[in-house]
């Protein structure tokens, strides 16, 4: 008893010590930036302007930037790696499911700079030939209006796209394969095709995979170099997929090694802040919907038996 006591104290503070940790990281960030804070107030958030000459501050274009670019790569990624995992997981022969989840698993481990080149070298050229073989009807409207550069949000996009495919795939798989065997086979007695049993299965696991996609959506937001060597890096906000564009993370990496000023460099370490806070939000707000999911949510073989019912 006493054992199992010391154990419990243990793993509460563990427990209790990451709980100090954000709270110290979001403590030192508002001490390290409160020039700043003190001299822009919630104006900081929704101002446009960014110019250290001037000393006039604003986090909205990187704001913009960073949210566009993460929800753009979560649209295009999210259907991808779904795919990959219910292949692997339920029609993946078996020669073949090992190497695949060896290369998705390599993907994952490529540096992000390293994604930033071959992003450089081969991406950005391919999105300028498309911006380039764009018809100019299309290029008239708002969302791919700007000039052929290659440079620009689409790239990031794409990018930020392929290094969330890995994770979300990957993490998807594994909530796939918690699916009882029992769910596949009640969906086959009742004369499910095997679409519907894949289907009933991913209903089963949905929270799981709401999960995956939402860690893939934290991974995009707080990418760096590959985003930076990419987007253009122009701060403004535009709803342009082929305008250079900037991010919270990127503004950091390119300019905090120039900021002499005291009031640059808090107004620096404040988008720090932004970014911190928006990632707090994001995982908070994604907990509540799985949590409000696993309680309303109806088990995976009901709606199975009433689909086969109907037909």
């Amino acid at each position: 008893m006493r054992g199992e006591l010391g154990f419990r104290i243990a793993i509460g503070a563990v427990a209790m010590l990451l709980v100090l940790l954000v709270a110290a990281i979001g403590v030192e960030l508002t001490r390290q930036s409160w020039l700043s804070i003190q001299k822009f107030g919630m104006s900081f958030w929704m101002t446009r302007t960014w110019d250290p000459v001037l000393g006039e501050f604003g986090a909205l274009p990187f704001i913009w930037g960073t949210l566009y670019s993460s929800i753009l790569a979560l649209l295009i990624a999210t259907p991808i790696a779904l795919g990959i995992a219910v292949f692997i997981s339920e029609l993946s022969p078996g020669w073949l499911r090992g190497p695949l989840i060896f290369l998705t698993e390599l993907l994952a481990a490529i540096p992000s700079i390293v994604y930033g080149l071959w992003g450089i070298f081969v991406l950005v050229p391919a999105v300028r030939q498309l911006e380039i073989h764009t018809p100019e009807a299309v290029r008239a409207l708002p969302l791919f209006s700007g000039p052929p550069y290659g440079l620009g949000m689409l790239a990031a996009a794409l990018i930020l796209a392929v290094m969330v495919i890995p994770f979300t795939s990957a993490i998807a798989r594994e909530v796939l394969k918690t699916v009882p065997v029992a769910q596949r086979e009640a969906a086959y007695a009742l004369g499910a095709t095997r679409f519907e049993a894949i289907r009933a299965a991913m209903f089963f696991a949905r929270t799981g995979i709401l999960g995956a996609v939402m860690l893939g959506f934290g991974r995009a937001l707080g990418e760096t170099m590959a985003v930076t060597m990419v987007i253009g890096n122009k701060p403004q906000v535009s709803t342009s997929l082929f305008e250079p564009q900037h991010t919270m993370a990127a503004v950091i990496a390119n300019e905090f090694t120039e900021a002499t000023d005291l009031l640059y460099l808090n107004a620096l370490i404040e988008i720090g802040l932004v970014l911190f806070v928006i990632t707090l939000l994001v995982n908070a707000g994604s907990r509540v919907l799985i949590w409000a999911m696993g309680r309303t949510g109806a088990p995976a073989p009901k709606p199975v038996a009433v689909r086969v019912a109907r037909t």
